[in-house]
């Protein structure tokens, strides 16, 4: 018995690409950054060490969704299986490529609440089927809102 899973949060370097195969299935991909901060030793403040840049493709009713309701700079969680892929750099030589197999997308940004107090559609999360779109038939768009600083996180009750 084999098995790969793989976990990743970060954000869209992209706006996801959709196409369809030439048997009508969609599929999307799009490029997600994850960095890695550390401490520097001297002053104490954080720093960026590096990113790293993972290729995603999502297949089926996910990957419209996806396509729709993601863009360039959302964060999001993407579970999937690691696939290689090889291909021809552009000095001939053959490489191999690490790319991620999305089961599963999830939005990390956070809803924003209507002017009658209740959150609007789900920003993501594609893997149990259902849907989250505008009931005007128009796509919902997830919007950034400011994350709670330290001292908002001591009012809370646990």
């Amino acid at each position: 018995m084999a098995f790969c899973k793989v976990m990743i949060i970060g954000n869209l370097g992209r706006d996801p690409e959709m196409r369809y195969t030439p048997n009508g299935r969609p599929v999307t991909e799009f490029s997600v950054a994850v960095s890695h901060r550390s401490r520097d030793a001297a002053t104490g403040e954080w720093k960026d060490d590096q990113t790293d840049w993972y290729r995603v493709t999502v297949w089926g009713d996910r990957a419209e969704r996806t396509a729709e309701q993601f863009r360039k700079g959302n964060k999001v969680f993407v579970e999937g299986r690691f696939r290689t892929r090889e291909f021809e750099g552009k000095d001939g030589q053959k490489r191999i490529s690490l790319d991620v197999t999305a089961d599963n997308v999830i939005s990390l940004d956070a809803r924003v609440r209507d002017d009658e107090g209740s959150f609007g559609a789900p920003a993501g999360g594609f893997g149990g089927g259902g849907g989250a779109g505008g009931g005007d038939g128009e796509p919902v768009r997830p919007t950034r809102t400011p994350q709670p600083t330290p001292d908002d996180l001591d009012d809370l009750p646990f």
